[in-house]
């Protein structure tokens, strides 16, 4: 076991969404990690121009690039949208620096996106008067998921805007290892009225006490309603042939010939379409388990120093997450923004289906995660 492991795989698991801001679930990273922020440059044109799958596949891209780096080690990462953040163990530093840089260069060539890239240690975050805290969330027996913290993420990301840290990109023709990385389910229209992406950050110097209690105001909100705002269906998203994603999951792959490599997708698609559709049992492999925990891992509401939520929610609730989050941006506690549409997206990394730890990463799929934070920086112009 290396020494990320021993701390990430340490951290008890905490089951209640309700409990996110309690400080005690928080353990503080050691101070030779480093933290690892990415996002898309003008990812709000992109989104302008229709291009959210594209975005939201360049954010999972990391997380799967650095996972098959690391061999599949557990490490803290959290999804953004248009990007992603994470914490590596010193022995994990130089193999994290290689999957960033190499999906750099693959975002740019692949994805025609402009990505950018830093590793920032946390003792320079530390240096700040911040911290860098995680905590492991549970949303299903299957597997867990990190929430951070302290300040740190959040200033990482805003260094790394500045130019700060900055990762240089892999020369021409770098590719990383994206196996697992799939985006073959259609989009989920709303159930419920609406789907809402919710941003929500503090304001530099705020009482702690008084975010949290906005927070928890916010998440119990939420609970109310049913399945407590899930996006993704009960049944699971809906599948078809040939799927939307077939375009990207043809450029994750290596070797050959970029026609060879969508011929191959189109080939194992039909064949994972038809498994699932007929309910077909292969080895191991049962669709309806499958399915169901598809259902349970989606990762539709995180903390990384502010609240993400992807709701599918009714335009009441729409209306009372609003007025309370208005409120405490009127009393100086709260920047945030909320963008609704009619559906979300699912961006899947699953390096073995015959496991239960797959990870679904949720985000609207008409602006998402991006258009939230565009509505978040209008209200401090």
């Amino acid at each position: 076991m290396t020494s990320g492991e021993s701390f990430y795989g340490g951290i008890p698991v905490f089951r209640g969404f309700t409990s996110l801001m309690d400080p005690a679930l928080y353990s503080p990273l050691p101070d030779d990690w480093s933290i690892g922020v990415a996002d898309i440059v003008d990812s709000t044109k992109a989104i302008a121009a229709q291009r959210y799958k594209a975005v939201n596949m360049a954010g999972a891209a990391v997380i799967a690039a650095v996972t098959n780096a690391l061999g599949g080690r557990e490490f803290p990462f959290v999804f953004g949208g248009d990007g992603a953040s994470f914490a590596v163990a010193p022995d994990d530093l130089e193999l994290a620096r290689e999957a960033l840089a190499a999906t750099a260069t693959w975002v740019r060539e692949d994805l025609d996106l402009i990505m950018r890239i830093a590793l920032v240690p946390v003792s320079i975050i530390r240096a700040q008067g911040l911290d860098v805290r995680v905590a492991r969330f549970g949303p299903s027996a299957n597997l867990s998921y990190a929430m951070f913290s302290g300040g740190g993420l959040a200033w990482a990301d805003a260094a790394m805007k500045r130019g700060e840290f900055a990762v240089t990109a892999a020369p021409a023709g770098a590719q990383p290892d994206l196996s697992g990385l799939s985006c073959r389910f259609e989009v989920m229209p709303a159930a419920r009225g609406l789907i809402l992406s919710v941003l929500v950050m503090p304001v530099r110097g705020v009482d702690p006490h008084a975010f949290r209690k906005v927070i928890e105001d916010i998440i119990h909100l939420v609970e109310r309603s049913p399945e407590g705002g899930r996006p993704v269906p009960p049944q699971g998203p809906p599948l078809k042939w040939p799927p939307q994603g077939v375009e990207f999951e043809a450029r994750t792959r290596r070797g050959g010939s970029l026609l060879a490599r969508r011929a191959s997708v189109l080939a194992y698609t039909l064949f994972a379409y038809l498994i699932m559709r007929f309910d077909i049992k292969i080895g191991g492999f049962v669709p309806s388990l499958y399915k169901r925990q598809v259902v349970e891992n989606s990762d539709f509401r995180k903390y990384d120093d502010g609240l993400r939520m992807i709701l599918d929610c009714t335009p009441q609730l729409e209306r009372l997450l609003s007025d309370r989050l208005a409120a405490a941006a009127r009393d100086g506690i709260v920047r945030y923004g909320l963008h609704p549409q009619d559906a979300a997206m699912m961006t899947c990394f699953t390096p073995s289906a015959l496991r239960s730890d797959h990870v679904h990463f949720i985000d609207g799929a008409r602006g998402g995660y991006a258009s939230a934070a565009t509505a978040l920086k209008a209200m401090m112009a």
